[in-house]
């Protein structure tokens, strides 16, 4: 419940702080193609596929806020149909995004009682997106971790009932306009808390009467396991490691205290990442940036569609591309921006796209093999980042150094997820 965690990590480069808890606030509270209960669901559904609790809960929290139903947190099963449709599109996004094809954005928007509209869609895309990447923050600035005395975080509990991402941010450079508008927004869609106590405590007893089905745990790999280099394969799936349990609890008082299974809330838990690059596989099936690009495509279809979200997008990719990085570069003997452009495109290289005027090689070059580990595991399955990990890495930079890599991440890993998806709404357009 601590959701100051996120912000404070993102707090060493607060130009780009402003510049996602602008986008968050859009895509979660501003006026849009979806209903506010249904966004928080969606961002469940996003964050369970890397069993991140920390987001679970956050959303969790916001979804009754905004008066969702409370039977929606016992799982899928208790969902409409509308939305549990989402789901293929969640797995294949979150963890093999060059599958999705025009056949899966066909089979959502055809008629029917539950199709689902083209705007629709797009939001629902981004939020997908969005919370799959910012899941991979939080697993790789260690936000997940319960930081004690000496942790590196040193995080100081609020109060769960009354914050949000963009509530937590005193003292940043978020405006005080976005603040006010933004708690305006959650005192008007809040129940009254009797209320809300009253509809957790009632979903907490019926699930005590049922009985719970819990997933066989799958072993854990090893990080340093990992192909690390561009092009060498893992050798086996990854295989998440579902929660076991049943969903929102309330406490003796009746205050929310979280999902304790996530399992609930996805479908095929085996399905995980695989190396994209495969030696005996034809290089057609490789994603070419000069083909399809957000610049010259994906920006100007998904702001017809959703307004406005395409340019705070763009400054979002912008932003971390600008962010200052002359001694991390430095330390690794090159230029700032040949640095950042390697950790990028070897993002984007894991999950297929390729950028025909870079020589790959430099990545070998410029990115130690420590720091390939680091980045792949954050980036395809960070639900196995731990602490260690990374305070493993360059044990010489400092700690902001370590968060503006995590965040090249999560803008690569967005934009990756954000190209396959709206390149195949192109396909089905067209």
């Amino acid at each position: 419940g601590r959701l100051e965690a996120v912000t404070q990590q993102m707090g060493y480069h607060p130009q780009y702080l402003d510049s996602f808890l602008k986008t968050q606030h859009y895509l979660l509270h501003m006026d849009g193609p979806l209903p506010f209960d249904c966004r928080h669901y969606i961002a469940i559904m996003a964050a369970a596929r890397h069993q991140c609790r920390y987001l679970v809960n956050l959303h969790v929290l916001q979804f009754l806020r905004a008066g969702g139903d409370p039977q929606w947190l016992r799982g899928l099963d208790f969902i409409p149909p509308k939305l549990r449709n989402l789901n293929e599109i969640n797995k294949i996004l979150a963890h093999r995004p060059w599958l999705i094809t025009k056949d899966h954005i066909e089979k959502l928007l055809k008629i029917s009682e539950w199709s689902w509209s083209l705007a629709e869609l797009v939001h629902a895309v981004v939020l997908l997106a969005h919370c799959h990447a910012l899941a991979s923050f939080v697993f790789g600035c260690g936000c997940e971790q319960d930081e004690g005395p000496g942790g590196r975080g040193s995080l100081k509990p609020l109060s769960p009932g009354n914050q949000c991402f963009c509530e937590a941010t005193a003292g940043n450079s978020c405006s005080q306009e976005l603040l006010r508008i933004n708690r305006k927004r959650s005192l008007d869609s809040c129940m009254e808390l009797d209320s809300l106590r009253e509809r957790v405590q009632r979903i907490h007893v019926e699930t005590e009467g049922r009985e719970e089905t819990r997933l066989p745990q799958q072993e854990r790999e090893e990080g340093e396991g990992q192909g690390a280099e561009v092009g060498v394969q893992d050798g086996a799936e990854h295989r998440p490691d579902p929660s076991t349990g049943l969903s929102p609890l309330a406490d003796a008082d009746g205050d929310v205290t979280g999902a304790t299974n996530l399992a609930c809330y996805m479908q095929d838990p085996d399905f995980g990442y695989q190396d994209f690059a495969r030696r005996d596989e034809d290089q057609t099936q490789v994603f070419r940036v000069q083909d399809y690009s957000w610049e010259d495509h994906g920006f100007s279809l998904v702001n017809r569609l959703y307004s406005d979200i395409g340019h705070l997008l763009d400054e979002k990719f912008r932003m971390v591309d600008g962010l200052q990085s002359s001694a991390m570069a430095k330390r690794q003997g090159c230029e700032p921006s040949v640095f950042k452009r390697g950790i990028w495109n070897y993002i984007h290289c894991m999950f297929g796209i390729r950028y025909d005027d870079y020589d790959y090689a430099e990545v070998n070059q410029l990115l130690e093999r420590v720091l390939k580990v680091y980045i792949k595991t954050v980036t395809c399955y960070p639900e196995k980042t731990n602490s260690e990990m990374f305070d493993r890495f360059w044990k010489q930079f400092k700690h902001s150094e370590k968060v503006h890599v995590n965040l090249l991440i999560l803008e690569a890993r967005m934009q990756a997820e954000l190209l396959y998806a709206l390149q195949a709404i192109t396909q089905y357009m067209v």
